[in-house]
């Protein structure tokens, strides 16, 4: 018996039950268990919200309840938590991963995290022109790679500043 009779007389022996899982989108009224944590403190703890917005690796991405279960690594970045009546509250990030956990369970954890509104535009600007300074001059190759990556961060900041 070829692979694909066998594959299709297998999927009609199938339980019943399992065609009725499937993928929805998110009710309005559907929240999300988010934990938010650091190594040093904890922002959330299973606290229902409504949509979180993060930094992936991949890409930018929303999160919603009944999301797809993921690990996701996360580049430095704004993390966005939209709460209850669209109450919303931006933090920026380092780094770190989230887990979309079967359900609707969100963990985050990163290395390090502030409030978006404890950074100031000029202090990040001034900076960045610094770091960007010492990967063009004539230090050392790892002075060059960590001037680089605090390079980075200081335009991730920059960018998520820039669209508080």
């Amino acid at each position: 018996m070829s692979a694909l009779r066998l594959l299709s007389s297998a999927a009609r022996r199938a339980p019943s039950t399992l065609a009725q899982q499937r993928r929805g989108y998110a009710e309005v009224a559907d929240k999300i268990s988010l934990s938010l944590v650091l190594p040093h403190q904890a922002i959330f703890t299973s606290t229902d919200v409504v949509q979180v917005n993060l930094a992936a690796a991949t890409g930018d991405m929303g999160i919603l309840a009944n999301h797809v279960p993921s690990i996701e690594a996360l580049r430095p970045g704004m993390i966005e938590v939209i709460e209850s009546g669209n109450a919303s509250k931006k933090w920026f990030a380092s780094g770190g991963f989230a887990t979309v956990h079967p359900g609707n369970k969100l963990t985050i954890n990163v290395v390090e995290a502030a409030p978006l509104e404890s950074f100031s535009s000029e202090a990040v600007r001034a900076n960045l022109q610094e770091a960007l300074k010492v990967t063009a001059g004539n230090g050392s190759e790892e002075d060059k790679m960590e001037a680089r990556i605090e390079a980075d961060v200081y335009e991730a900041l920059q960018h998520a500043l820039g669209s508080k």
